[in-house]
């Protein structure tokens, strides 16, 4: 039987939020590192969620979630990530985060929509 996790996307305003909410739903014991990296190792079973990888995420209300982890929120992240990137990642990450500064690219919640579906293919309702 598949099991389904269910994240309220009201409660989600910035990447923080996420892990937290994530965490809380999602059987990894409340906790999986908070970083993309971890929560995609999460989702590939065992980690607090079944190893056969049957489940499922139910992303109630994502459409508020989208517009908090928009533009605003991946330049903040991208900020954060630059200040402790390696040298030889600053171009590339000073790159990301002009054009997040300009609404461009792949936002915050595109990154996490874009695990879930390549981490769980199909087992992801946006509700």
């Amino acid at each position: 039987m598949t099991v389904r996790y269910v994240l309220d996307g009201n409660q989600v305003r910035t990447l923080e939020d996420f892990w937290r909410v994530a965490g809380g739903s999602i059987g990894c014991g409340g906790y999986f590192g908070r970083n993309l990296d971890a929560f995609a190792d999460c989702l590939r079973g065992g980690f607090g969620t079944p190893d056969d990888g049957d489940f499922m995420i139910e992303w109630r209300d994502h459409e508020a979630s989208r517009q908090h982890l928009g533009y605003h929120e991946t330049a903040r992240q991208l900020e954060m990530w630059l200040a402790r990137c390696h040298p030889t990642n600053k171009d590339r990450m000073a790159a990301r985060l002009a054009e997040a500064r300009a609404g461009c690219g792949p936002t915050a919640f595109d990154w996490l929509v874009e695990i879930i579906e390549e981490e769980l293919p199909g087992g992801l309702r946006l509700r």
